[in-house]
């Protein structure tokens, strides 16, 4: 079996239309996957049996706007509000081993893709476990610089995203020596009341403490900076516009309070406090002695639930309980000043290393939107966030941004509360109207993310209400290329809705056309195709 689609320059077909057809995408099942040169069908079938390959040669391009532009008429976008749209590329779009861009051709032709379409520029995930595997201060940035050039060529700009985190799909853990400490000192690592090691960023209670081979993970982040910004120069300030600053788990700015071994954590319970690792009890217990309360520093609260237990299986997060004493108060704040201090070193830390490059500084904040309903919010508290019905948790965090003059990130403006579980009193929309609100407050602009890659229902529209009527959006990330973003299940959604956010105004040329009309036309290419087939 053989499918070929060969790209067209000359037929006339509208921006989004020619992208889809050209990359090919409009005739492939919606289980596909790409390895490396590869794709195969099926979702259980092994990448290298299925045999079949994906090729790219050269695609060259003339596109219809050109020729509109020698004939005095044209297409001219703008997008809503002035906001920018990016996509994200793959998690995992270079190996392990630094030697490799996964999936490079298909990276490639979605990269044409998306320029086509209009998108501005593409998110790239650069991971410290990678860049910096084998030894500290040994770097290799060889395949990133190479997805750089591939940006840069295709005319997109780029938006890096510093991963001083490890994941658990994709499997990309933290560097290898880093670990290797952590086997003889596991107090480098968040711990919760069990005493589980969360493995997978450092707590921030080391931030500076020598516990890295004699140096500081302050020291280790910003020396990682200082080779990025070396190393990209070429590319700072013009195809690299904005870089974002990993601040915690998954890149955020929180504790690990969810820990996904025990489910979905995030929507289902309210996760617990992470403040049992040796060194944040001691920074607890000389807090507690300097407030004249030395028995309130020996742990945490000892009435708030464990991960598998419910919001009211103890006293600590009920109406009345806890939370409302001078106790609850007193660990409360020191738990989320805690989490601010750390943002705030590692977001100056961004600022003087990387601010004089042209590029704006980003940081990102976990959008905790289960039990928003409930007086104490507890997913927010266990996170490190002191918001409740009381007290308004986000205006000290939006002031540290802008203080740091960095903008921040807001994930979940792909979800609406009609579509969330009854059970946990979930409001998304509520909390990032506040979270918005307090951003607008300190003149501290938004860029905002979708948090369900596989499309949250009635997504696109509950983005684009977000980018139409707020105007401390700056920017929006859609996450995530891949096999599911360029399916014929997504990609004609994602062509209406970046269509939509463009306000195009169509000349009659650029309009889609039938394919008894668009036979007639020639299809001009010099090798321009691309290709499956079976090996």
């Amino acid at each position: 079996m053989e499918v070929s689609v060969i790209g067209s320059s000359q037929a006339k077909l509208g921006k989004s239309d020619l992208a889809f057809r050209e990359v090919g995408f409009c005739n492939l099942r919606d289980n596909f996957r790409f390895s490396n040169d590869r794709v195969s069908f099926g979702r259980n079938m092994r990448w290298k049996k299925a045999g079949i390959s994906f090729t790219l040669k050269a695609l060259q391009y003339e596109p219809v706007q050109e020729e509109k532009k020698r004939s005095g008429s044209g297409t001219r976008s703008k997008l809503v509000n002035g906001v920018r749209l990016f996509v994200g590329l793959p998690l995992d779009a270079v190996s392990r081993d630094c030697n490799s861009i996964n999936n490079a051709r298909a990276i490639a032709a979605g990269l044409k893709a998306l320029k086509l379409l209009g998108v501005e520029g593409v998110e790239l995930p650069v991971w410290w476990g990678i860049v910096e595997k084998d030894a500290m201060g040994k770097y290799d940035w060889s395949c990133y610089l190479a997805i750089a050039e591939m940006v840069q060529k295709v005319g997109l700009k780029l938006h890096v995203t510093l991963c001083f985190h490890g994941s658990k799909n994709p499997n990309i853990p933290l560097p290898k020596w880093v670990s290797q400490i952590g086997e003889s000192q596991p107090n480098i690592f968040f711990t919760d009341r069990s005493g589980q090691h969360y493995e997978e960023c450092l707590s921030l209670a080391v931030d500076n403490l020598p516990v890295l081979d004699g140096k500081t993970p302050v020291q280790v982040y910003q020396s990682f900076c200082e080779s990025f910004k070396s190393s990209f120069s070429p590319f700072m300030g013009s195809t690299i516009t904005s870089i974002s600053m990993g601040l915690g788990p998954d890149g955020e700015l929180r504790y690990p309070s969810h820990h996904p071994q025990h489910g979905n954590m995030k929507t289902q319970v309210v996760g617990e406090f992470q403040c049992y690792d040796q060194n944040m009890l001691s920074f607890l217990k000389q807090h507690a002695e300097a407030s004249g309360n030395p028995l309130w520093g020996l742990g945490g609260p000892h009435d708030a639930p464990t991960y598998d237990q419910s919001l009211y299986s103890n006293n600590f997060f009920k109406d009345g309980g806890s939370w409302e004493s001078t106790y609850g108060d007193f660990f409360l704040s020191w738990y989320s000043n805690q989490l601010i201090t750390h943002g705030d070193c590692l977001l100056s830390l961004a600022a003087s290393t990387l601010g004089d490059t042209g590029v704006t500084i980003y940081g990102k904040i976990p959008l905790m939107h289960s039990w928003y309903g409930t007086r104490s919010h507890p997913s927010e508290l266990t996170a490190g966030f002191y918001n409740t019905a009381k007290r308004d948790g986000y205006e000290a965090v939006a002031e540290m941004f802008a203080r740091n003059s960095c903008k921040m990130i807001l994930p979940g403006m792909d979800l609406s509360d009609a579509n969330q579980p009854n059970e946990n009193h979930s409001s998304p929309e509520l909390l990032l109207a506040q979270i918005m609100t307090a951003c607008r407050k300190h003149g501290l602009k938004v860029s905002g993310q979708n948090s369900s890659e596989s499309g949250a229902p009635g997504g696109f529209e509950q983005i684009k209400k977000y980018l139409s009527v707020d105007n401390v959006l700056d920017l929006f990330t859609y996450h995530r290329m891949g096999a599911y973003f360029f399916s014929p299940e997504h990609f004609p959604s994602f062509t209406e809705f970046v269509r939509s956010l463009n306000q195009l105004e169509l000349h009659s040329d650029d309009l889609p056309i039938s394919d008894e009309e668009g036979a007639e036309y020639a299809v001009r290419s010099q090798e321009s195709s691309v290709s499956m087939q079976t090996a």
